[in-house]
């Protein structure tokens, strides 16, 4: 049988949409929401109500909660073009292609890092959750470049608390329309879920704080390279910022980057690369840097604006 929720509105979420407000207070996307709605699982006083219906305090809500997912099973997958970069008795460095996710994930019935490790015969801390043990932080699947993942338990332990106190530097490089004024400078607003999507993100008064600093690499006609560094780990941040400030990166058509453009530099994801990551070994404190080449799709991108 099917678990529910009952309560009344509070106040906090009066006049908000349905979607929102529900999504808000039960943890749920307002995509699922919006589901439940549709099939009559959502009531206000009684009565079913569509995803825009608009919340008032004190009225009484009943939500029908969707039946719970199973769970998520690690594949052994090999993935082509995932090269190790380093491993020992407590850490793998990855190189990871784009089209791979970290790990598994409702919806995502695609390659990972966690697969294709296992494929290869490797053993990763058992911490965390099912489908994500000795992950330690992650990369977008259209993002490519150097990611740890924790063989022991003792650096799943210490570099999840090094990554949550912001002492690991996590180096990007990307590629962003036009020229940074200034060339070098820092992006401190906060980020969001995006009004009207619920895999997009925007800056908005409500997000979570984010900071991004960037220098200027490299100057060409129409695009900047630039030497990213994050002081958060929000998802798509170095993204939405540089699109906050209307140059988004190369490629990325979901932050308003020019179609025109991209079919030049022949991009067909955003041309962003996790470059570089730096930090304290989980075995004896020593700092320990590992970096990634370009891949093909984004060198040959620069070799495009270079040989304008």
């Amino acid at each position: 049988m099917r678990e529910s929720r009952s309560m009344p509105v509070p106040d906090g979420l009066d006049g908000m949409r349905l979607d929102a407000g529900v999504a808000r207070i039960l943890g749920l996307s307002r995509t699922v929401v919006a589901a439940l709605a549709e099939d009559g699982d959502v009531t206000v006083d009684g009565v079913a109500v569509g995803k825009s219906h608009k919340l008032a305090a004190g009225s009484w809500l009943d939500v029908t909660l969707p039946e719970p997912d199973e769970p998520l099973r690690i594949e052994p997958t090999p993935v082509e073009g995932m090269d190790i970069i380093y491993h020992d008795s407590d850490i793998i460095v990855v190189d990871k292609p784009i089209g791979v996710a970290a790990h598994p994930s409702q919806g995502w019935t695609g390659p990972t890092v966690v697969g294709a490790l296992a494929a290869a015969g490797y053993r990763i801390a058992t911490s965390g959750a099912s489908e994500r043990q000795g992950i330690v932080s992650r990369l977008d699947v259209g993002t490519s470049g150097v990611m740890v993942v924790a063989v022991s338990e003792r650096a799943y332990s210490l570099l999840k608390r090094a990554f949550k106190q912001r002492e690991v530097d996590k180096g990007y490089h990307a590629l962003v329309q036009g020229h940074l004024d200034p060339p070098e400078g820092t992006i401190d607003a906060p980020i969001g879920r995006h009004r009207g999507s619920d895999w997009k993100f925007a800056v908005t008064a409500a997000g979570k704080p984010s900071v991004t600093h960037y220098d200027t690499l490299e100057m060409f006609a129409s695009a900047s390279l630039l030497d990213i560094h994050l002081e958060t780990g929000r998802t798509h941040q170095i993204r939405v910022h540089f699109s906050a400030l209307h140059h988004p990166c190369c490629g990325d058509l979901t932050y308003g980057a020019d179609p025109v453009l991209a079919h030049r530099l022949g991009l067909d994801r955003q041309w962003l690369h996790a470059r570089s990551l730096s930090f304290a070994h989980p075995a004896d404190g020593r700092q320990v840097t590992f970096t990634s080449p370009y891949p093909a799709d984004l060198q040959h991108a620069l070799d495009v604006l270079r040989d304008a």
